[in-house]
């Protein structure tokens, strides 16, 4: 499950700007998961609780936010929907697309003491 060491990652970022920002507590943390990123969020959100144990962001609140994927068609030249890589474009049914969002997995917000 690779969503563990997502989550290890995670946590040393949080911890980096912990000491550098002077904060000592972690009580809220907001990703941004987008649907093509290859994350898994219900094992995200298990690997969060065991991972951030004995951290200053043990029993954080974990909010994820799962933005629509998006790609530009470049025949009719504008940014459409889509579910999954390599979707036909929905409009003309091309295949030229260039996926434009939906690929994200950052931390969006923290909100510390």
């Amino acid at each position: 499950m690779h969503e563990m060491s997502l989550c290890q990652s995670i946590r040393s970022a949080i911890e980096e700007q912990a000491e550098s920002q002077k904060f000592s507590r972690v009580d809220r943390v907001k990703l941004e998961v987008g649907p093509l990123s290859g994350v898994e969020t219900d094992a995200l959100r298990f690997g969060f609780d065991v991972v951030m144990r004995g951290s200053i962001i043990e029993g954080a609140k974990l909010e994820i936010d799962e933005p629509p994927a998006a790609a530009w068609c470049m025949p009719c030249a504008e940014t459409v929907p889509i579910t999954q890589r390599y979707d036909p474009c929905p409009k003309c049914g091309s295949h030229q697309l260039q996926v434009t969002s939906g690929e994200e997995l950052r931390i969006k917000e923290l909100e510390v003491n």
